[in-house]
């Protein structure tokens, strides 16, 4: 039996985006469900655009999801020699030829087809020229495409796909300064490596009858396809920054968690049932990439949002009291300023989507915040607040054991002692210690803060409509 081969062939001139992510991810489950191997190629050949950094950002994005692969990276670049070696085997084998056409004549045949409305191909003018070579003129070498005929294949994903030779023109294998075309160096990295299965974006579809006829051409194994429909916005149109479509380590460093990621990008175009949660062992038994949907996916933020937060509840605090202090030191907070992170990560893990907005939540029980939401102190911090404040910061001063308890009945007195529903006092108070009006309940919130914040605080609450009432009758 045939041990199924995979590959991730990602180019670095960008970084690993959502789509590749996915590909890379359908290609790892693929393998690992029929106990295959993951092969990771580096397809480097654009020599202009290609850049360390983007290469390392792939590398850590596949990293921080756990995609490991068994071989590789093969680096294209360091595969130039292989890729003319086998250009000679077609050139001796009258498989391929040397094309003298300037670019200029190329474009000027192209336009012509187009003009009339058929496809823009090459001619196949120097396909069966003789004679010596012009003088000067460095060729490249084409692929003696197939004339009649058609290629067939079938897609796992789209199904039977066939596609006439006469649509296809003799492309280039290798350019005029040596390097080779994408086309020509995959289909001798797929069969050097021995892929059976090749999942790719759908926007390749139009590159496999050509890679298929160089295959047959070499006498080598044809994988099979499996060409996944692509990634759209909410709007329709394809995935791009605006729509959540950055580096899959930006996700990372904003808090998201890599099982959520997985699980959110599986779902992507694949299903089973009704389940919407899936950890990565599930996934490996579960997955096939013949289930996966025709029709576009479309990328939802706040859909990625609630399965992150459904993991950060799950997940081990410890694991995420570290995430948490990254996303300090991201904040410039001193997490030794304030209370152990074990008791904000149980505070705000019911509520905090990300480890980067449980930071922003939780930055004023670690420093000083400079201002008061301005919407919040409008509704709350006004003329009528002044006595509730001031009676709390006396009932909240008098408090010795700063635990929940105490303080939670230090709050209820006031209530009952002003008679005001629980609100109307909660409210004023958490405007005054936090800035905001949106915190965990009260009585833990005044237990995070802290007694010496809240007290200061409580004065320049007080001191804010002081000032604001002054304005107001001046």
């Amino acid at each position: 039996m045939t041990t199924v081969r995979t590959r991730f062939a990602p180019s670095p001139t960008g970084y690993l985006h959502v789509g590749g992510a996915r590909t890379a991810l359908f290609s790892w489950l693929y393998a690992r469900r029929f106990g295959g191997k993951f092969v990771l190629r580096v397809e480097d050949t654009d020599l202009e655009r290609s850049t360390e950094a983007a290469e390392q950002a792939i590398l850590d994005g596949l990293q921080w999801l756990g995609l490991d692969y068994d071989e590789g990276p093969y680096y294209q670049t360091q595969r130039f020699e292989r890729y003319r070696e086998i250009a000679r085997q077609l050139l001796d084998e009258g498989l391929a030829y040397h094309c003298y056409c300037s670019q200029e004549r190329v474009d000027a045949v192209r336009e012509a087809a187009r003009s009339q409305g058929l496809k823009p191909r090459y001619d196949g003018h120097c396909r069966d020229r003789h004679g010596a070579a012009p003088a000067g003129v460095t060729p490249v070498l084409r692929f003696k495409n197939p004339l009649d005929g058609e290629v067939v294949f079938d897609d796992q994903v789209f199904g039977r796909i066939a596609v006439a030779n006469s649509e296809l023109d003799d492309l280039v294998l290798i350019r005029r300064n040596g390097a080779p075309m994408y086309n020509f160096a995959v289909v001798v990295d797929d069969s050097d490596m021995r892929i059976t299965h090749v999942i790719r974006g759908e926007d390749h579809i139009n590159n496999t009858p050509r890679q298929i006829n160089i295959l047959q051409a070499l006498g080598a194994h044809v994988p099979q396809y499996a060409h996944v429909p692509l990634i759209r916005g909410g709007d329709g149109k394809k995935l791009s920054k605006r729509h959540g479509a950055v580096s899959i380590t930006q996700y990372r460093d904003e808090g998201f968690l890599p099982e959520a990621m997985l699980n959110y990008l599986a779902r992507l175009g694949w299903s089973h049932g009704d389940e919407e949660i899936f950890d990565l062992d599930r996934l490996t038994q579960l997955f096939d990439v013949a289930d996966v949907n025709r029709a576009p996916s479309v990328f939802d933020q706040d859909k990625l949002r609630w399965l992150n937060q459904h993991y950060v509840k799950a997940a081990d605090s410890e694991r995420l009291q570290a995430l948490l202090s990254e996303q300090f030191d991201a904040l410039g907070l001193d997490a030794a300023n304030g209370p152990p992170l074990a008791e904000t990560v149980e505070a705000l893990r019911e509520r905090a989507p990300t480890l980067a907005d449980m930071a922003h939540a939780s930055d004023y029980f670690y420093s000083e915040f400079d201002a008061f939401d301005e919407k919040s102190a409008k509704k709350h911090l006004t003329v009528g607040s002044a006595p509730v404040l001031q009676r709390l910061q006396e009932c909240l001063g008098k408090v010795e054991n700063w635990q929940r308890p105490p303080l939670e009945a230090a709050v209820t007195q006031v209530s009952e002692a002003l008679s005001l529903k629980m609100g109307k006092v909660a409210q004023p108070l958490r405007v005054a210690i936090s800035g905001r009006a949106a915190t965990p309940p009260i009585d833990v919130t005044l237990a995070l803060v802290g007694r010496e914040r809240t007290l200061s605080r409580l004065s320049k609450a007080q001191e804010y409509v002081a000032a604001r009432t002054a304005g107001a009758e001046s």
